[in-house]
C-alpha cells in the first residue's frame, strides 16, 4: 500500500510517518485485503479543530473525535483487487491530535501507542469492518486491532473490559 501521509500540528517526535508504516504493516499482517500493492491510503495527522469540521460535514457529528475514516471502495470491491491494473484509493484517515493526546493522557499510555492503536482502527474501518451494528462485529474487528498491536509488542487495549 502507498501512504500518503500529512502532519500537521503534530509534535517532531516520534517520526508519524514511520509509525504509520508499521501500523499498516501489522494491520496488513492479521488483514491481507491491506496488503494489496495497488491501493493508496492519506493519512492526515491534524488538530481537533480540522477533525471536528470534517466530523460535522461528512458525519453530522458537532464535535471532535480521535480518527475518523472515510473508505472509498466497499469491501467486496476490495477483496476482488486484481493485481494488476493502476492504484486504487482505499481512502482517508484523519487524526485529532488534541483528542488523541488527552486520551492516551487518561489511559496513561503514550501517544504513540494510542496512535498506533487508532491508525489500526481506522485502517480496518477503510478495509470494510466495523463495531456498531453488533457485539458479533465489535468483537471480531477488537481481535484484529489486538493480534495487530501484538506483533507491535503493544498491550490490548482493551484488557480492562469485561467480554
Amino acid at each position: 500500500m502507498d501512504l500518503d501521509i500529512e502532519i500537521d500540528g503534530w509534535p517532531d517526535e516520534p517520526d508519524w510517518g514511520v509509525l504509520c508504516e508499521r501500523a499498516h504493516g501489522a494491520v496488513a499482517g492479521v488483514e491481507p485485503a491491506l496488503a494489496h500493492d495497488r491501493l493508496t491510503t492519506s493519512v492526515l495527522f491534524t488538530s481537533d479543530e480540522q477533525v471536528h469540521e470534517l466530523n460535522k460535514e461528512w458525519r453530522g457529528k458537532d464535535k471532535p473525535t480521535n480518527v475518523l475514516s472515510f473508505p472509498m471502495l466497499e469491501r467486496d470491491e476490495l477483496l476482488d483487487l486484481t493485481p494488476d491494473g493502476p492504484p486504487e484509493m482505499l481512502g482517508d484517515i484523519a487524526l485529532a491530535f488534541e483528542t488523541c493526546q488527552r486520551e492516551a493522557n487518561e489511559k496513561g499510555i503514550s501517544l504513540a501507542d494510542h496512535t498506533t492503536h487508532l491508525l489500526i482502527h481506522g485502517f480496518l474501518h477503510l478495509a470494510g469492518h466495523d463495531h456498531v451494528d453488533s457485539d458479533e462485529q465489535a468483537a471480531a474487528m477488537e481481535k484484529l486491532e489486538i493480534e495487530a498491536l501484538a506483533k507491535l509488542g503493544i498491550a490490548d487495549p482493551y484488557g480492562d473490559r469485561d467480554n
